[in-house]
C-alpha cells in the first residue's frame, strides 16, 4: 500500500528531470499518473527523454500511468489534458505544474516570441491547469497543487554573479509569478480543504535541460539528486492538505523540517 494509493495525479514537463522522477515517485506510492509533455518519441527534442519511457518505467514497475502529449503552450492541450486524464484515469487530487520552456538571455536581447513562450509554459499553463482541476478536487473533499518554482525566483545580488548577470532575468520572473500565484490560491481555497505549494530545489539538479544550460554537471559534489525533490513533492502532495500549504519550500530544508532523511545518490 502506497500513500497515494487510489489518487491520479497529473505531472507536467515528465518526459525527463524532476518532472520524470516525480511522476515516477508517485506511481510507486500508488498513484494513477498522467505523464504530460511535448515529447513523444525519440529526436522530437535535442534532450533525452519521453513521455512515453516515464509512463513505461511506471508501468513496469507496477504503477498505472498513461502518456498524453501536451503543449502546456496551448490553452487548448491543457483543457485536452484534463479530459484525458479524466477519461483514462479519472478524476485528479493532485496536479504537479513543473513544465518549463526556458531561454536565459538578458533583457535586452529577450524577443517577445521566446518571452510570451516562457511566460505562456510556466505561468499560464499552471494558472489554467489549477482552474481545471478545480471542481474535481471539491468533488474529492481535498486536492494537491505542487508548483515548481526556482531560487532563480529570489532578487538578485549586487553586484551580481552567475545567471544573474548572464541573462535569468526572465526566468526568475516567471518563477516569482508562480510563487506568488502558488500563496495566493493558497489561501483563496483553504476553505476548500486544497493544498497548494511552490517547490525549489536547494541544489541545482543534474538534469537534461540544466546539463545544457551549463548549470551543473552529472559529477558536481554540489548538485542535488532527483530523488530529494521527488521526496519533497510527495510530502508536499499527501497527507492532510491543511498541515502544509501556501508554502515556498526549498527541497532539503522541508525534509529536514519534516524529519525525513534526505535520499542520497
Amino acid at each position: 500500500m502506497g500513500v497515494l494509493d487510489g489518487r491520479v495525479a497529473i505531472v507536467t514537463g515528465a518526459s525527463r528531470g524532476i518532472g520524470a522522477e516525480i511522476a515516477r515517485r508517485f506511481g510507486a506510492e500508488g498513484a494513477a499518473v498522467a505523464v504530460a509533455a511535448r515529447t513523444t518519441g525519440e529526436g522530437d527534442s535535442p534532450l533525452a527523454g519521453t513521455i512515453g519511457e516515464t509512463a513505461a518505467a511506471i508501468n513496469a514497475s507496477g504503477g498505472t500511468a498513461v502518456a498524453i502529449a501536451t503543449d502546456l503552450a496551448r490553452p487548448a492541450d491543457r483543457e485536452r489534458l484534463v479530459t484525458e486524464t479524466i477519461r483514462q484515469l479519472g478524476t485528479p487530487d493532485i496536479l504537479v505544474n513543473n513544465a518549463a520552456v526556458s531561454y536565459f538571455t538578458r533583457v535586452e536581447d529577450f524577443s517577445q516570441k521566446r518571452y510570451a513562450l516562457m511566460f505562456a509554459v510556466q505561468v499560464e499553463a499552471s494558472f489554467q491547469l489549477a482552474t481545471l482541476v478545480l471542481a474535481s478536487m471539491r468533488g474529492h473533499g481535498r486536492g494537491w497543487i505542487l508548483n515548481i518554482s526556482s531560487v532563480a525566483a529570489r532578487h538578485p545580488a549586487l553586484p551580481p554573479s552567475g545567471f544573474a548577470a548572464r541573462g535569468a532575468t526572465v526566468y526568475g520572473m516567471c518563477k516569482a509569478a508562480i510563487e506568488r500565484f502558488s500563496t495566493g490560491l493558497a489561501a483563496e481555497l483553504w476553505a476548500d480543504n486544497i493544498a497548494v505549494n511552490a517547490l525549489s530545489p536547494t541544489q541545482v539538479v543534474p538534469t537534461p535541460g540544466t546539463i545544457f544550460h551549463h548549470l551543473t554537471t552529472h559529477e558536481d559534489p554540489n548538485a542535488e539528486p532527483p530523488s530529494v525533490m521527488a521526496q519533497a513533492a510527495l510530502m508536499l502532495c499527501s497527507g492532510d492538505p491543511r498541515a502544509l500549504t501556501g508554502r515556498i519550500a526549498y527541497s532539503q530544508e522541508l525534509l529536514a523540517e519534516l524529519g525525513v532523511p534526505v535520499p542520497q545518490r
